[in-house]
């Protein structure tokens, strides 16, 4: 991307096309591979595996995210290659749960394909060859090295997954990034839906947890309240207009700031956002499963550090973006942490009500707090407009009431006349208050 600038394809606005709905499909899977592999290893070192597999696979996922921003696959050769990335994605969420257990060399070799596949996309967007083999050969370095780990496994393989991400977290600085024409309208939607397809993942948890089990009232209602939880980091993306700030936020940006924007926020923080999901999500099944019964200290904390690390990375991208400040979240997020005793002490059912309350409370105080600013700012329009908060409209001394409003002419310019009322300083006759015609009118009335 250094030699040539990607313009936009099209004109007007650019939205997510129905083969790109499907490729998120796939995504689902990887979430809900992710999330089972965490539950059944829900310890720090099961943590860090899935902390690894998620960069290493998201951060890659993202770029085609970019790449559809720059190719749209209109063509049957952009879309076949965007299945044939669609199918080797599939390949590493089936590889998922044995990546640190003798299978790490498939996720790894699938890893290759998708960036051999991102590549030749690139290729077709018309950018020089040089900025092409660039970008490919340092994310191909981070497939050998994703490669190489699985063939170690153990300790070795999570050390170099952790150095392909880091890799791959340098890269867009070592293309020239800035050079990018993103387009905020499209990259802000599809980041949209793919977090509603994690959200999915939460939902596929409650009936995982439920698995056959007896419909008794505390397992539904259990079941509604890890529902409601949903609903409630739905709101935190969603429910404001969230996704119409940050698009127009973005598009104000200019390139360069875009681009690194979109770093900070998209794949970043949608990163957090994504294990934030997989938490809860990995909480929900035993909460669902169990749910009058006390859970262990991993359980309850990750039910309450999904929500509350959703709401800070929810935080941290409204901030970036300057459209909300997001202390009330924050304080929420506080709130859910401290409420882990009820579900290791009491039960899970008791730790999803209070977090459900907590959100109500939080997004209720929100939505209250801008709705008030809301009508301020109508107000002051509406004053601005009638003259409110001048001395425009108001009376003063020697001057009627309205004038400078009906007349259009600056009120320093006008003075009192004892005789004819209002007379403007140069003018030779008097002006009436009925006469709507503009000063330019007016003042061609003087020189005539």
């Amino acid at each position: 991307m250094t030699d040539r600038e990607l313009a936009p394809t099209g004109d007007g606005e650019l939205r997510a096309s129905p083969l790109e709905l499907f490729f998120d499909l796939v995504f689902v899977f990887v979430i809900t591979q992710l999330t089972a592999s965490l539950a059944h290893h829900l310890t720090p070192g099961g943590l860090a595996r899935v902390l690894v597999m998620l960069a290493v696979i998201w951060w890659m996922y993202d770029a085609y995210i970019w790449v559809a921003n720059a190719v749209p696959p209109r063509t049957a050769g952009q879309r076949a290659l965007m299945l044939l990335g669609m199918g080797c994605f599939l390949v590493i969420a089936l590889s998922v749960p044995r990546a640190f257990e003798g299978g790490g060399e498939i996720f790894g070799w699938a890893y290759l394909l998708v960036i051999a596949v991102h590549t030749g996309m690139f290729a077709t967007a018309g950018v020089r060859p040089g900025a092409v083999a660039r970008m490919g050969a340092l994310n191909l370095l981070g497939a050998g090295l994703v490669i190489t780990g699985g063939y170690l496994r153990g300790g070795p393989e999570l050390l170099l997954w952790t150095a392909a991400f880091g890799l791959q977290l340098a890269i867009p600085y070592l293309v020239d990034l800035p050079r990018f024409q993103l387009r905020a309208d499209h990259f802000v939607e599809r980041h949209g839906l793919v977090v509603i397809v994690a959200f999915g993942e939460s939902v596929i948890a409650i009936g995982v947890g439920i698995d056959g089990a007896e419909l008794t009232p505390a397992l539904i209602g259990a079941a509604m309240l890890a529902l409601a939880v949903c609903v409630g980091l739905w709101w935190a993306y969603f429910g404001a207009d969230d996704d119409e700030h940050a698009v127009r936020a973005m598009a104000r940006l200019d390139d360069a700031q875009r681009n690194l924007t979109a770093i900070k926020v998209y794949n970043l923080g949608h990163y957090a956002l994504l294990l934030g999901v997989i938490l809860f999500a990995t909480g929900a099944k035993t909460a669902t499963a169990h749910p009058t019964e006390p859970i262990h200290l991993p359980e309850a904390l990750a039910l309450a550090g999904g929500v509350a690390l959703f709401l800070g990375a929810n935080t941290a991208a409204r901030r970036i973006l300057a459209f909300g400040t997001g202390r009330l979240r924050l304080l929420a997020a506080a709130l859910v942490l401290a409420a882990v005793p009820l579900g290791i002490r009491i039960s899970p059912l008791a730790q999803l009500a209070c977090t459900v309350v907590v959100l109500a409370l939080v997004f209720a105080v929100e939505s209250r707090s801008a709705g008030l600013n809301a009508n301020a700012d109508t107000d002051t329009d509406t004053d601005a407009e009638t003259g409110g908060g001048s001395t425009a409209g108001r009376p003063t001394a020697g001057r009627p009431s309205g004038a400078e409003d009906v007349i259009g002419v600056p009120a320093d310019v006008l003075r009192p006349d004892p005789e004819h009322g209002l007379r403007g300083l140069s003018h030779r006759g008097p002006v009436e208050l009925g006469d709507q015609r503009a000063p330019v009118a007016l003042a061609a009335d003087e020189t005539g």
